[in-house]
């Protein structure tokens, strides 16, 4: 199979000829028809990622059709249209028999535990917990696009902030999962703040639900700009973009017992930053991590979609090869890109 390999962290990425992955018993093989092009594939590619050995096939939000599936799988065959979470449970340990497999103690990460789907094929474990079948509507570009970006800016949305109808939700950072936040909580009923550094993405994030917009190279106080759009601060915060100042940002635009949600990852320099630790108290603020979705909350996803309340093809900036993805893939850092780019030829 043709697929993007890297042999050392931040070193440079090739277009190999590697053999064709064999199911595992509990897994498939994938055909990758898309895949998305996302940060953390960059983190991983920098070395951030503790799970990932060398050397790496990177790529983790794909779509595609079962190739071949384990002696031990029962409920997916060959052709399915399929797609699936980032994280992939085990479905037995305590964490996935609670109902929460995005924490799974012993997780299948395609792309950071295993080779993952910047590739013709991609062995995927655990498929009878992790597997989502796509409706016939959805194309493979759309359901890509899905990855861990929409999916977990969803669960964040939905079941840790808990958003609902007339809240105000500050978003910091609209890159991809920034721009799902919106538009998901938009959805919902919100109003939402959206927070960046350019007119190019705040146009986007207007056009995908958001109701006003902060552009912190404009404004003198970026906070007082939030809490001053939201009369008095967010009910609701996500940082999107994973940095000690945007993380801290959010925090502060908090409202008292606002929740903040923290979505973006952090450079592994970052990854202990300052927190407002008074205002945490004295505000009774929460702090929450969000850390993708369980396959089984696709369904209330897709039925959004399916009647038209989301509208996640409207993110997708643009589709590339896979020669052109690894390209983009090692300036991702630089956050030039508006909307969400696919790799969808190989």
């Amino acid at each position: 199979m043709r697929a993007a390999c890297f042999e050392t962290f931040e070193g440079p990425i090739a277009i190999k000829n590697l053999p064709d992955p064999d199911p595992p018993v509990d897994g498939v093989v994938i055909k990758v028809e898309a895949t998305g092009l996302c940060l953390s594939d960059w983190h991983g590619w920098k070395g951030h990622d503790p799970d990932i050995s060398l050397p790496h096939v990177p790529g983790h939000e794909l779509a595609g059709v079962v190739q071949a599936a384990g002696t031990a799988v029962n409920n997916w065959k060959p052709g399915d249209r399929v797609t699936l979470p980032f994280v992939c449970g085990c479905g037995d340990c305590p964490q996935c028999l609670s109902g929460n497999h995005q924490v799974c103690d012993r997780q299948f990460q395609p792309g950071f535990t295993g080779w993952g789907s910047f590739a013709e094929y991609v062995a995927i474990r655990y498929a009878d917990v992790n597997l989502v079948g796509l409706p016939d509507s959805m194309d493979f570009v759309t359901a890509a696009s899905l990855g861990c970006r929409f999916v977990t800016a969803f669960r964040a949305i939905t079941a840790q902030g808990r958003v609902g109808a007339g809240q105000w939700v500050a978003i910091f950072g609209c890159g991809g999962v920034g721009l799902s936040a919106i538009m998901i909580a938009s959805a919902l009923g919100a109003r939402v703040v959206a927070v960046d550094i350019t007119d190019d993405k705040l146009d986007l994030a207007r056009s995908v639900g958001a109701s006003e917009t902060v552009n912190v190279q404009s404004v003198e106080n970026a906070i007082d700009a939030v809490r001053s759009c939201c009369g008095g601060g967010a009910h609701v915060s996500v940082d999107a973009l994973g940095s000690p100042q945007t993380c801290f940002d959010s925090i502060t635009s908090l409202r008292k017992r606002g929740r903040h949600i923290q979505v973006g990852i952090f450079n592994t320099e970052h990854r202990h930053p300052a927190v407002p630790m008074d205002l945490v108290i004295a505000h009774e603020l929460e702090i929450l991590g969000s850390h993708g979705i369980q396959a089984f909350e696709y369904t209330r996803l897709l039925d959004m979609i399916a009647a038209g309340q989301l509208h996640p093809e409207k993110l997708i900036g643009r589709t590339v090869s896979l020669k052109e993805g690894i390209e983009l893939l090692t300036v991702m850092d630089r956050f030039d890109q508006t909307g969400v780019t696919v790799i969808n030829r190989f």
